[in-house]
């Protein structure tokens, strides 16, 4: 199967990587940044493979290399321009999160999609992890009993230099803040293990400690459930002075399991009723992973490729991705307007966030925050 891959920043190598150890045929690799394609073939022992074609432009290169699957690894805010016009050639896409800025962009690619008969997969790769597995199939064995309530922490740290190393970072146009590009999966995950449909959002968003950014460094959430649960949500990159936990709790009449962990990799309480010897092993387990990105690209890569294969939908379909960013788009809403939002959001978008905060400030020695498009095309 022909693949290309369009932004070869931070996350890229991940892309490449799955692609690779899945037998995708890599065909092409697209960065505005020459640089970037270059280190990033370099990385993977691949610049002598002359098969592989380099591109500026990722329109050029559909219609030169013609692939049959694509992944999106660029700034956030270009994710759903660049889905529609795959979509549009018939090119199946894996989109990294979010896998839009706004919840129209959002249903046009699932629209599109279900139009043009092709697959689309939002990068949500946590949910491949052996501990979120086995929390889901606990779930879905009925062995939490009524559920009562869970929670998601992020809490992460993030510098000055890192927000330098690309200026789209911390933008509500590109970017969004720590709830959008960090925390972003344990609430997919939260979503998902919670039944998915939700009555109502209330969420608090500040920016405390990063004064250079537009979006918000620190989030907290409540999230009312349709199966009567409840949850809450807690995401930032003000951590001091480095990456301290992501956790998903789990609380049900007969169940109580925490995964912990970089990327909840880890079960760090199993707990049931009806214990099993098969448990004991659970309460130990932990997936080594080199990075809060955990192992997941390869087994989702690897999933997509079936889905064409046999005409089904992915594991982590469009649908999940749409689900995922309603969840932060309906926290912002909430600080925004002051008050808890209803869900279904039929029309949100991070832009509408610009001035919620202070302005952002510039540095002495140049206005590296307000050149959106000067920087490294990465994304995280």
């Amino acid at each position: 199967m022909k693949y290309a891959l369009i932004g070869c920043g931070r996350i890229s190598t991940n892309h490449i990587k799955a692609a690779l150890e899945n037998g995708l045929e890599i065909v092409g690799i697209c960065d505005v940044v020459p640089d970037r394609m270059q280190a990033l073939l370099e990385k993977h022992n691949l610049l002598k493979d002359t098969t592989i074609e380099r591109f500026t432009d990722y329109r050029r290169m559909i219609a030169e290399v013609k692939p049959q699957l694509v992944s999106i690894a660029t700034e956030s805010g270009l994710h759903g321009e660049i889905a529609l016009f795959c979509i549009e050639q018939g090119v199946h896409v894996i989109i990294e999160k979010p896998m839009a800025m706004s919840m129209e962009e959002a249903e046009k690619i699932l629209r599109l999609s279900k139009e043009k008969q092709v697959k689309v997969s939002a990068c949500h790769q946590n949910r491949f992890n052996v501990a979120v597995q086995e929390l889901r199939k606990a779930l879905e064995e009925g062995r939490f009993g009524q559920l009562s309530h869970g929670s998601v922490h992020v809490r992460w740290n993030r510098s000055r230099d890192y927000y330098r190393q690309a200026p789209w970072r911390g933008t509500w146009e590109q970017d969004g803040g720590a709830l959008m590009n960090q925390c972003i999966h344990g609430i997919d995950l939260l979503r998902w293990m919670f039944g998915g449909g939700i009555e109502e959002v209330y969420g608090q968003t500040r920016r405390q400690l990063h004064d250079y950014l537009e979006a918000e460094d620190v989030g907290v959430a409540v999230v009312r459930f349709k199966n009567g649960s409840i949850a809450t949500i807690e995401g930032t990159t003000n951590v001091y002075p480095q990456n301290l936990e992501e956790t998903l709790y789990v609380f049900g009449e007969k169940g109580t399991v925490k995964l912990g962990g970089k990327s909840t990799n880890t079960i760090d309480v199993w707990n049931f009723a009806d214990e099993t010897k098969a448990d004991e092993e659970k309460k130990s387990l932990k997936e080594a992973v080199k990075n809060v990105y955990g192992n997941g690209h390869t087994s989702l890569f690897a999933d997509m490729i079936q889905a064409i294969q046999e005409n089904r939908r992915p594991y982590v379909d469009g649908y999940a991705g749409r689900d995922a960013l309603e969840l932060v788009l309906a926290i912002y809403k909430s600080q925004k307007e002051g008050k808890p939002v209803k869900l279904p959001l039929k029309s949100f978008s991070s832009r509408e966030m610009e001035g919620m905060f202070k302005g952002r400030k510039g540095e002495k020695d140049g206005d590296w925050c307000f050149n959106l498009y000067g920087g490294p095309s990465e994304n995280v």
